[in-house]
């Protein structure tokens, strides 16, 4: 049973979740201020539906606090044009987002496809290496060089997409389905922006690293071969776990 902590200071909604999460399986918890996540253990939920407008500590500072600590899986409650939001959000490390007012049926979709997201749905044998960028699949980690990547799932999830089609083209659907699992919009063309945008910060985090993630004009991303990179029919190298 999958342990769900929502925080919102809607106590009305949080019942109203509660109830109808649980009548779905879900073990739920329920916070309803910024200040209490602070003083509790979210990392011990296996994942966390955090409203965005809290009293006192937002839920934007309450991410940011988690994220330093934890990569629990987080979905943000937001605004119905709550754009700003969304994207400040999956910059801190949002793993989805539902729109206010909320309904529970979406909710328990968002929760069960990102759930799958962070289980072993999108782990593979062995690892994927394109010049200084490898990942194992396995244990879902990932390197620049010699240094360890701090990524979220969809971060993840996206890098790993990228890796697999090295040197051709991926359009905005297939990121959108790939690190959100949703159709694509307008507002998921920002969030997929956005994403990339992390990511490749994350990348060239070090002084003079290479851009190694083109942005091909309306199409969508293109991760760079290095100059003496091969592929044959399979894709890019696969190397066995050590």
């Amino acid at each position: 049973m999958n342990r769900i902590l929502i925080v919102d200071d809607d106590v009305g909604l949080t019942d109203l979740l509660r109830e109808y999460l649980e009548m779905e399986g879900f073990a739920v918890e329920t916070l309803h201020d910024g200040a209490s996540c602070l003083r509790t253990n979210m990392d011990e939920s296996d994942l966390v539906v955090l409203d965005v407008m809290l009293p006192a500590v937002s839920g934007l500072d309450v991410l940011k606090w988690l994220r330093h600590r934890s990569n629990v899986p987080v979905i943000m409650l937001t605004a119905k044009d709550g754009d700003i939001d969304r994207v400040v959000g999956l910059e801190l490390g949002a793993d989805d987002y539902v729109s206010k007012p909320v309904n529970p049926r979406e909710l328990v979709a968002r929760i069960r496809a990102v759930l799958r997201r962070t289980t072993n749905q999108e782990a593979v044998p062995g690892s994927l290496e394109v010049g200084p960028i490898r990942l194992d699949g396995s244990s879902r980690n990932a390197w620049s060089g010699d240094r360890k990547l701090d990524l979220t799932t969809a971060e993840f999830n996206l890098l790993q997409h990228l890796l697999r089609n090295a040197g051709r083209v991926v359009s905005r659907e297939e990121i959108s389905a790939v690190a959100f699992g949703r159709r694509r919009t307008a507002a998921i063309d920002r969030n997929v922006d956005t994403l990339v945008s992390k990511v490749r910060r994350k990348l060239i985090q070090e002084d003079g690293a290479e851009d190694s993630i083109k942005t091909i004009r309306n199409v969508g991303y293109l991760l760079a071969l290095p100059p003496s990179f091969e592929v044959d029919s399979a894709g890019p190298s696969s190397l066995p776990n050590a």
